[in-house]
């Protein structure tokens, strides 16, 4: 019975680990989701504005440009993945990564061939086991992105948009990341970049009203397109960077106060078992003690 008492303290020390452990990353997870969402707030204003300005430079001109100009037969196509580095964060990489498995299927599906890039070691993982070729992947500054991260991953998928498809470019480029909705809700969503749509609606998806200026373009319109283009890539691609880090906290700290309740309840249910062993043992003993006690008496009455 001392044995099993013993088995229990030491779970219960073991459990008690865990949970000091759980309940620190929950609280540096809390507390790096406020400056993640800082610069997701601070971002956005900007990729929208872009991304706007972009719009109004293509609908204002009739240049033909990979930004803006649907490929007749598109062939082949760029899905640039954003995962997480570290993992004890629930389900959140690979809900990403079954949606970018969503997209690639949907785009075979349509007759084109896929390219894949990919941020993040998780996805690195699971596409290398699977022995999947990943044409290109970033690794090391997920739960932190930089807007020079953004450039580094930006530059290749800029390249390939702006290749002949028979020299290895492609037609689209989508990008598949957790969009950040609130500290309960974390979704995976996939958006195409480029070409971009130009059917000049709101965010809210109803018809726009605004009327937009007629301009004239320095150099050209094509120029101003291409010096566009990067940072219109760049822009959607840091932004989409800090929805996934800020979803990445959100996910580990839902995650970490999960095991840290379970760890609470597996505590309290371990230290009720030792109290039921502890209580079974001083029974025990005592039973062993009135019962020696009964014999002795019983062997004096004897011997009198």
């Amino acid at each position: 019975m001392g044995a099993q008492l013993r088995v229990y303290k030491r779970r219960i020390r073991s459990v008690t680990a865990t949970k000091k452990i759980t309940k620190a990353m929950e609280m540096i997870a809390a507390s790096r989701i406020v400056k993640a969402q800082r610069q997701v707030a601070a971002s956005t204003p900007y990729a929208s504005e872009l991304t706007r300005a972009v719009t109004a430079v293509a609908t204002g001109s009739n240049t033909k440009h990979p930004l803006t100009t649907e490929a007749e037969n598109p062939t082949r196509a760029a899905v640039l993945l954003i995962t997480s580095d570290r993992g004890l964060a629930g389900g959140y990489s690979s809900n990403a990564i079954k949606a970018a498995e969503q997209l690639t299927e949907r785009l075979k599906g349509e007759g084109k061939e896929v390219d894949t890039y990919i941020v993040g070691r998780k996805g690195v993982s699971y596409y290398a086991f699977r022995e999947r070729k990943v044409e290109e992947s970033w690794t090391g500054f997920t739960d932190s992105p930089t807007y020079a991260d953004a450039k580094a991953v930006a530059a290749p998928l800029i390249a390939a948009v702006q290749k002949e498809t028979a020299e290895g470019g492609v037609d689209e480029l989508h990008i598949v990341f957790t969009e950040f909705v609130s500290m309960m809700t974390q979704t995976p969503v996939d958006n195409r970049l480029l070409p971009l749509s130009l059917d000049a609606s709101s965010e809210d998806g109803e018809a726009s009203t605004e009327l937009l200026p007629l301009f004239d373009f320095e150099p050209s319109a094509e120029d101003v397109l291409d010096a566009l283009l990067p940072r219109y890539v760049e822009s959607r691609i840091y932004n989409a960077l800090l929805q996934s880090a800020a979803s990445e906290h959100a996910a580990r700290r839902r995650a970490m106060k999960s095991a840290t309740d379970n760890a609470e309840e597996l505590i309290k249910s371990l230290s009720r078992l030792a109290n039921q062993a502890r209580q079974a043992e001083i029974t025990q003993e005592i039973s062993e003690i009135v019962g020696g006690a009964s014999a002795l008496a019983d062997a004096t009455a004897g011997s009198d």
